[in-house]
């Protein structure tokens, strides 16, 4: 099959969605498939995650990547869009985001080239948001399918667009580069972009909460986002600098995982948890919220990883979390050693097979 999967940047430092079509470009073309990869960065860049060297990509290079696009942008890129689905006439489009599903639906009216919106932001982010939330509609029913990566999501879509809404989970793996666990490291990890949904200033106020009993512990923040400065502020104002590190975005994730005592998710709602249940795969257990959509459907409480229950004080609940798994190695390395049982069927190979045999049928219909 000729197959163009879409996303807004490869280039970018990126979240789960980048990593999942990574992977899945990349599975697909070794098994024998025709991949390319668009998106909107400038030509010549190089992906952010690796992909097969088989895999072509397909830079527009319209607008900005690195911050939400406006109108202009938007409006901007449905003709290029429209140009490069003719030149390249695949047997099936896949947008990856509504950022860019949006634009690449609106773009292939007419077309004849059939469409895949691969949603991979929970329902409630369109909560207030109505304009987005039509677009979304209007995206999911000129395409042939969507895709969400849990049932959890696919129940709380729009009405109108859940009889051709499928669950795909996202891949899940432990890197090849991963290095072995490295023992009693007293680091609690948290990976994800800085923004309010993932909740960062809660694990750090927790953490200052409980700092001066557990003395040897630190707190480090890998990933990149528009919190940064003022979760930045939060540490120093907490007196936690050199506690709490912000580290950035890396591709090397499998390096933080081995480096890690405990998985910190505060997450108020996750699509999948992508890094949930990646740090589950390398063995780290996970301290998540028990209200928190995507987490509660990986973390077991007391089986694979631990859940707070908010109660109405998330950072106290949170805290009592941080401690209780600080100061039992034992219940951390018996939650740890569940963890990739747990989520064994989210491997790469299965995945990507359910991604074939959704294309195949689009392509034979």
């Amino acid at each position: 099959m000729k197959l163009l999967f879409g996303i807004k940047s490869m280039d970018v430092p990126g979240g789960g969605a980048e990593r999942v079509l990574a992977t899945v470009a990349t599975g697909l073309s070794t098994r024998g498939h025709d991949v390319a990869v668009l998106s909107f960065d400038a030509p010549g860049g190089t992906s952010f995650y690796p992909m097969d060297a088989r895999v072509r990509r397909v830079a527009l290079g319209l607008g900005a990547t690195d911050r939400k696009s406006g109108a202009r942008d938007f409006f901007a890129r449905i003709p290029a869009l429209r140009r490069a689905l003719h030149d390249e006439r695949p047997g099936v489009a896949i947008g990856f985001m509504h950022s860019f599903f949006v634009p690449l639906a609106l773009a292939s009216v007419g077309l004849g080239v059939p469409m895949i919106a691969s949603e991979h932001t929970v329902p409630e982010y369109y909560r207030g948001r109505r304009g987005e939330r039509a677009l979304l509609v209007l995206a999911g029913l000129l395409s042939a399918r969507i895709t969400v990566p849990s049932d959890a999501i696919r129940v709380r879509m729009p009405a109108r667009l859940r009889a051709r809404t499928v669950t795909i989970p996202n891949p899940v793996a432990v890197p090849a580069r991963a290095s072995p666990r490295a023992p009693d490291t007293k680091t609690v990890l948290a990976v994800g972009r800085l923004d309010a949904d993932k909740d960062h200033a809660t694990l750090i106020d927790a953490f200052a909460a409980i700092a001066t009993r557990f003395p040897d512990w630190r707190v480090r923040i890998v990933g990149e986002g528009p919190l940064r400065d003022a979760l930045a502020g939060k540490i120093s104002a907490l007196g936690l600098d050199g506690r709490v590190t912000m580290v950035g975005a890396t591709p090397d994730i499998a390096r933080e995982y081995a480096h890690a005592e405990v998985m910190a998710v505060p997450s108020r709602y996750e699509s999948f948890g992508m890094a949930t249940a990646e740090a589950l795969a390398t063995g780290v257990p996970v301290l998540g919220f028990a209200d928190c959509p995507g987490t509660n459907e990986l973390v077991r409480h007391g089986e694979n990883g631990w859940l707070a229950d908010t109660g109405g004080d998330r950072v106290a609940s949170y805290a009592l979390g941080l401690a209780t798994l600080i100061q039992d190695p034992d219940l951390r390395q018996r939650l740890g050693a569940a963890g990739p049982a747990s989520v064994a069927l989210y491997a790469p190979t299965r995945v990507v097979l359910q991604w074939e045999k959704l294309l195949a049928e689009i392509v034979s219909r």
